[in-house]
């Protein structure tokens, strides 16, 4: 059945009317009647650790790492080693553990299905502000050290371009570790309504018991700032389109919201090397682009996103720009997935700590 295109004459007023629905649905409010344009997907679609396997989860924590001179010469990629170490400092300090393997098994087992999502939208046709394979390879590499075997790991992408802007690659992969590009068709899990527009997940995220989401630090001309809730919904459905009306608030609230998504992403790692701070989220004016130099490990992708969108808004300040609210791109859906429970969205609510190494 083809995808339901929002009629653009919906008002904002209805869209917030529904996530307030939303929110009462998820703290056990009334059922959702059948004309309502919200509907959870079924029971069945959410996902269940291992048995006897709690993964951790911490709402409101944060731990960012920073180093200076972390970028190789150009200027435009992380050195292996350096972007490595922090990764591994950031679990290990988000963890308590002594190691990154058992940084990793707190959060992923033996027996489950692990997706990557990357975010290489930025990263096509020669752009460099992409999630960088130096991140990726050392997460694929604790995966495997946590007993997950191989066939059992898929790293993806929406469409070709997208995945080889991160530069990750059958050949620099651990042989076995698979390989998707759904390409927004690639869906076989009933076709559910989130806010009235019929959708699916995409296989790469359904077929998954866990996910580990590597998001990036971006403006966004749409919905203001993109982070880790939207690099999972919009890059995990069929119709990501269909859900960019007024900023696309609430909607990326809402699809975080389904149970098939939010059970699923157990790890948010969020590659800071660099961040675009204006005329997101492609990378197509390199002074927009920045070095950051910084890599944040949380569960809370809410807390992770507003901690972002607060860097972004301190370069924007910085050069001159208008908030983003004031340039009617405020990110209001990141105060709505809280209001969701999917996250702490009071600023003074989130404990970050930053490691300087």
């Amino acid at each position: 059945m083809s995808a339901e295109r929002v009629d653009p004459t919906l008002s904002r007023r209805r869209f917030l009317g529904n996530a307030a629905a939303l929110a009462g649905a998820a703290a056990g409010a009334s059922a959702l009647g059948e004309n309502t344009a919200i509907a959870a997907a079924p029971a069945s679609l959410a996902a269940t650790p291992p048995a006897g396997f709690v993964p951790m989860s911490e709402p409101g924590k944060i731990i960012k790492v920073a180093k200076s001179d972390t970028l190789m010469p150009n200027g435009l990629f992380p050195k292996a080693d350096v972007a490595q170490s922090m990764l591994e400092r950031a679990m290990m300090e988000l963890t308590g553990e002594t190691d990154m393997a058992k940084a990793m098994a707190r959060f992923i087992h033996k027996d489950d299905k692990v997706a990557i999502k990357m975010n290489g939208i930025a990263g096509q046709t020669g752009a460099t502000m992409a999630t960088n394979k130096e991140i990726i390879l050392p997460i694929v590499a604790a995966v495997l050290a946590v007993g997950v075997p191989a066939a059992n790991i898929v790293v993806y992408e929406q469409y070709n371009s997208f995945f080889n802007g991160t530069r990750v690659n059958a050949k620099n992969l651990p042989a076995g570790v698979q390989t998707a590009i759904h390409a927004n068709k690639d869906a076989t899990m009933p076709e559910i309504r989130v806010l009235g527009i019929r959708t699916k997940f995409v296989r790469p995220l359904t077929d998954a018991t866990a996910v580990i989401n590597v998001a990036l630090i971006k403006d966004h001309s749409i919905c203001g700032y993109t982070g880790c809730l939207k690099n999972m919904t919009h890059g995990s459905t069929i119709n990501p389109h269909d859900f960019h009306a007024h900023n696309a608030s609430p909607q990326i609230a809402a699809l975080y919201a389904q149970d098939v998504m939010k059970s699923r992403v157990r790890l948010h790692i969020t590659d800071g090397f660099k961040l675009i701070y204006d005329q997101g989220p492609l990378d197509k004016n390199p002074e927009r682009r920045v070095p950051h130099e910084a890599v944040y490990a949380t569960t809370d992708p809410v807390a992770m996103d507003i901690i972002g969108w607060g860097e972004v808004e301190k370069w924007r300040k910085n050069k001159g720009l208008p908030t983003l609210a004031k340039a009617g791109r405020e990110p209001t859906y990141i105060r709505v997935a809280g209001e969701l429970g999917l996250g702490v969205a009071d600023k003074e609510q989130i404990r970050m700590r930053e490691v300087t190494l």
